[in-house]
């Protein structure tokens, strides 16, 4: 058993019972993943508080997965040294590369969303319906037709078609092959969205 002193106060440290053990380990891991979500997220989260950020729009927690080793490495020395200018000019890097990403991602979205509108006007008569049904999924990307209807506000039967239509385009691309609930999916804007979120296998 160890003292540890807390101010004024002396606190004992009784340790669990051995069958116990490895259940607090567990508990203590999922603590630690579960801190270290919240936090990231909390950086964003702050610095809108602080109106660096208008929207919630900058997602760090992949690049500091990515540079997972450096980033402990960081928090470690901190913790051990108090050297802070390491870490703020690792995430400064952090901001300025994620950042860059996401006006990238931005710009190729409006690029495809552009390119299908004008492949779109080619269907003529049926291009309406299915521009309707492609401003919607530019804000959900993957959507049944059920919950198409009843965004749009267009019949059963004008989705369906318009679905097909945009199939045929190589725009849309059904998840489910079932004749009720199908999925669909706006395949090159989730394409866009997923391009560089897999980490690096080790």
């Amino acid at each position: 058993m160890t003292i540890s002193t807390v101010g004024e106060k002396a606190q004992a440290f009784v340790p669990p019972p051995a069958e116990e053990v490895l259940e607090c380990m567990s508990l203590l891991e999922r603590f630690l993943n579960g801190n270290g979500r919240v936090g990231r997220l909390l950086i964003t989260l702050l610095l809108c508080s602080s109106q660096v950020l208008r929207e919630p729009m900058l997602y760090l927690s992949l690049y500091f997965k990515t540079h997972r080793r450096y980033y402990y490495e960081l928090l470690n020395t901190v913790r051990e040294t108090g050297d802070w200018e390491a870490w703020l000019d690792f995430f400064a890097e952090a901001v300025i590369v994620t950042a860059t990403q996401a006006v990238e991602t931005a710009q190729q979205l409006l690029t495809l969303a552009n390119q299908d509108r004008e492949r779109i006007s080619t269907l003529g008569r049926a291009a309406p319906s299915a521009l309707q049904i492609h401003r919607v999924l530019m804000e959900h990307p993957i959507a049944t037709s059920n919950w198409l209807v009843e965004k749009t506000g267009l019949t059963p039967a004008t989705v369906n078609k318009s679905l097909t239509n945009l199939e045929q385009l190589g725009i849309m691309r059904e998840l489910t092959a079932q004749k009720r609930n199908r999925l669909f999916s706006y395949q090159g804007y989730v394409e866009i969205m997923n391009w560089g979120t897999e980490l690096p296998k080790r």
